[in-house]
């Protein structure tokens, strides 16, 4: 099992910037990913950035150039900054570990609303 806690959503104005976070606790193995993905009204959960241990990171290409995924190792916590949002990053964003066990768990999600 894992507990995952996820900060930092909020309201911002477009252009906005806000910085999310995600701690894991888990007694079930080394972590090997950690990655946010993005629900918004009405659309199917979509992959935002993930970073592997080594640090090896993927972005969304809608992301790419305004979002920075970073990850502290021993501290087990992931950060998302997002810079230069818009309407279109309203989403409910949700933290995701992956185990090198392969098993995989979901934070509770936290809410982002990007609005004038």
């Amino acid at each position: 099992q894992a507990q995952i806690e996820e900060s930092g959503g909020g309201v911002v104005q477009p252009g906005g910037s806000l910085r999310l976070s995600c701690a894991a606790s888990t007694s079930s193995g080394a972590i090997y990913t950690m990655g946010w993905y993005r629900q918004a009204p009405g659309k199917q959960r979509e992959l935002v950035a993930t970073i592997s241990e080594d640090k090896i990171t993927t972005y969304a290409d809608s992301v790419k150039g305004r979002f920075t995924i970073s990850r502290d190792i021993a501290a087990r916590t992931a950060w998302l900054q997002m810079n230069n949002l818009n309407t279109e990053d309203t989403a409910v964003y949700y933290c995701n570990v992956e185990l090198y066990t392969s098993q995989t768990f979901w934070g509770q999600g936290t809410q982002v609303t990007v609005s004038s």
